[in-house]
């Protein structure tokens, strides 16, 4: 083989290895993204939950317009369990006590964030009327 063969040889190789290396990164880029979507989409259905908790009168089991009593167990009763095949779901502070203006349900996923170094994590703040998701965590 002559030299210029060869050198498009090692070329070749150093080019497909890059483009391996660039596919890697975005295939794990968005696994990174559906996973947080995924853990945003079980918070909202568990916000949901604790809305209609905080609605429900107590003689019904619920809230009577308030979130004192709820639990993590209470949301997820009709809903899939706090820890699956998405991530692991926490109710701060469980239970809870007192007459609080909203509650914080915590989602960790399963795949490593943007970090490098930790998994997903999205807070989501459930208001009576609303939710809101944390951007500041920003993994």
């Amino acid at each position: 083989m002559g030299q210029q063969q060869l050198l498009l040889i090692l070329l070749g190789t150093i080019i497909v290895g890059i483009a391996t290396a660039v596919a890697i990164s975005l295939f794990n880029d968005q696994a990174a993204a559906t996973n947080r979507d995924e853990v945003v989409n079980d918070l909202a259905h568990y916000a949901t939950a604790a809305q209609g908790y905080y609605r429900k009168p107590r003689m019904l089991g619920g809230g009577g317009s308030s979130f004192n009593g709820l639990t993590m167990t209470t949301i997820t009763v009709t809903h899939s369990a706090p820890r699956h095949l998405n991530g692991t779901y926490t109710l701060d502070p469980d239970p809870v006590g007192g007459d609080p203006a909203f509650i914080t349900l915590t989602g960790v996923g399963t795949e490593l964030g943007n970090n490098g170094t930790e998994n997903v994590k999205v807070v989501m703040y459930v208001y009576p009327d609303s939710v809101m998701v944390d951007e500041t965590i920003g993994n």
